[in-house]
This record gives C-alpha cells, sequence and structure tokens, in this order.
C-alpha cells in the first residue's frame, strides 16, 4: 500500500477504515483535513479511489487527500485562482500535488478553500460541458 505506516496490509474500503489504520500521531491531522473538506462541501459523497480517502466534486472529479510518513497531501489540485493560489503556492510540490508537512500546523481554513475552489471548477467545467 502506498501509505507509509500503515498498521494493516489490507486495503480499506471506507474512508473511517483508511483513517483508522493511521498512526495515532498522524491521525488526527489527516482527520482535520477531511472535516475541513466536508465543511466546505457539505453532503459530498465519500470513497476510497487510488487506496486513498476522496470526496467527490461532481460525477468524475474528486479532491483526494492522504496521510504520508511527514505530510498530509491533496491531489489533484489545479492551479487555483488568485489570490488563493499565492496562498497554496508555499506548499505545491508538484504541479498538481500539495503537501502539508506535519512538523507546521495544518491551515485547515485553507484546506476547506482550496476544496470550495476545486468544486467550483468542478461545476465551472461541467456547465460548459
Amino acid at each position: 500500500m502506498g501509505l507509509l505506516g500503515l498498521r494493516r496490509m489490507t486495503k480499506p474500503t471506507t474512508v473511517d477504515e483508511y483513517l483508522a489504520a493511521l498512526p495515532d500521531d498522524v491521525r488526527p491531522v489527516v482527520e482535520g483535513v477531511r472535516d475541513a473538506i466536508r465543511a466546505a462541501l457539505p453532503g459530498a459523497e465519500e470513497r476510497i479511489r487510488y487506496d486513498m480517502p476522496a470526496v467527490m466534486l461532481d460525477a468524475r472529479s474528486a479532491i483526494h487527500f492522504a496521510g504520508w510518513k511527514s505530510h498530509v497531501g491533496l491531489y489533484p489540485v489545479v492551479t487555483l485562482p488568485e489570490p488563493l493560489e499565492v496562498e497554496v503556492a508555499p506548499y505545491r510540490t508538484h504541479k498538481d500535488s500539495v503537501r502539508f508537512p506535519y512538523r507546521q500546523p495544518v491551515p485547515y481554513d485553507l484546506v476547506g478553500r482550496i476544496a470550495a475552489a476545486l468544486a467550483e471548477i468542478a461545476r465551472a467545467r461541467a456547465a460548459t460541458g
């Protein structure tokens, strides 16, 4: 499994199973990311995709989050409208990846704003067909 430090070798089938398998020091941070995304996207469907939690933005698009050895990541995070992109830029590691290191406080409010912006982008894309 891709996540470092998972307690069990079986693949999780629910987000709750995924979270339960995280190390005790990582779980609260990843749960905080989940809570921030859920607050920004109330009623959105959660599922496991690519062996990690995903919150569906529309029928095809999702924001994924995962706990790793040294950070929690969000995927895919396309280029966002300004000034939000300026806030996200220090956390970008690749074009569509955002990482929040555990050694720093995770900006949960920023996570929520990223989720809301991605949902808006997905809605706009769906409206234009």
